[in-house]
């Protein structure tokens, strides 16, 4: 059973914004991101699947519930962080974790407080929300998605306010739910947090699937930049070979493009005497600039 399932999912505001034919599967137990800038749908997928929202078109499910028939069956499975956090000010930290808290069964308040701890806010439990700052607010937002621990996470935008450290804690708790269990959609627009953490993930453009692919194959495809110094003089058809480009900046150095096996650059290169070698490999940002250049709507 697929964690989440959508086919032909379009919701439209009559704008133009929305999302087109979304058709996306996210396997049980993989972390999967979600990736596209400001506006691109992230979040109106992610409200269609919470039933916050009605599709145009199409239909979802989570964890082999339909979206929209059974909601509340998928909200009781699922832990939910949303971009944009709303607490109630008047309430202390404690307060609130305890009123969300009762609206779930099985909920241990030793595991809640671990993770105030570990986050770094179990001293400031006491005090009212609307002292706390920014990066408080998205800390207590995370206990609560996490606290009851879900058969599902979806995640907005989560380390939005977050300084590195507690990104760090972050993803370690993901990591440790995920061990448990847990399925992760995370929604973001940080390319570096993606790669470093997600088995696969799917790039939206205004509203549009571009591409859903395996993170490891995704750098498979990424082009990888070669530059060698030479101690002999060589010439361009030298390095005539499938996939490579070649370019000489003169006294011996050379920069060469390769797109695919490597191997065919190094066994032409074995023919000269080679002074230095360095290579480098295109981030996942270039690979998705590429795809946001190349895929028009």
């Amino acid at each position: 059973m697929s964690a989440i399932e959508t086919q032909g999912l379009t919701k439209t505001y009559g704008s133009g914004k929305g999302i087109q034919d979304v058709s996306l599967t996210v396997r049980e137990g993989e972390m999967f991101g979600f990736l596209g800038p400001n506006g691109a749908g992230k979040t109106t997928t992610i409200r269609v699947l919470l039933d916050f929202l009605r599709p145009n078109a199409g239909w979802a499910r989570v964890l082999g519930f339909d979206c929209q028939q059974h909601s509340l069956q998928v909200r009781e499975l699922i832990g939910y962080l949303p971009g944009e956090i709303h607490l109630e000010e008047r309430l202390t930290g404690s307060e609130l974790l305890a009123t969300l808290s009762s609206f779930r069964s099985g909920i241990e308040p030793r595991f809640r407080q671990e993770l105030a701890e570990r986050l770094g806010i179990a001293a400031s439990l006491d005090r009212p929300i609307r002292s706390y700052s920014k990066g408080m607010k998205q800390k207590i937002a995370i206990v609560q998605a996490l606290m009851h621990r879900p058969r599902l996470l979806i995640l907005d935008e989560p380390t939005e306010g977050l300084d590195p450290l507690v990104q760090q804690t972050f993803f370690q708790l993901l990591a440790e739910a995920r061990q448990d269990g847990c399925t992760i959609f995370m929604s973001s627009h940080v390319l570096g947090e993606v790669e470093r953490n997600c088995d696969r993930v799917a790039l939206i453009r205004s509203g549009r699937l571009l591409v859903t692919e395996e993170i490891q194959a995704l750098k498979a495809k990424a082009k990888r930049m070669v530059a060698a110094t030479l101690a002999e003089t060589a010439s361009p058809d030298a390095f005539t070979l499938p996939g490579v480009s070649a370019t000489s900046l003169g006294e011996g150095r050379w920069t060469f493009v390769v797109e695919g096996d490597i191997d065919p650059l190094f066994k032409r290169l074995a023919a000269f005497t080679v002074k230095d070698v360095e290579i480098t490999r295109s981030s996942l940002e270039d690979i998705f600039m590429r795809y946001y250049e190349t895929e028009r709507p």
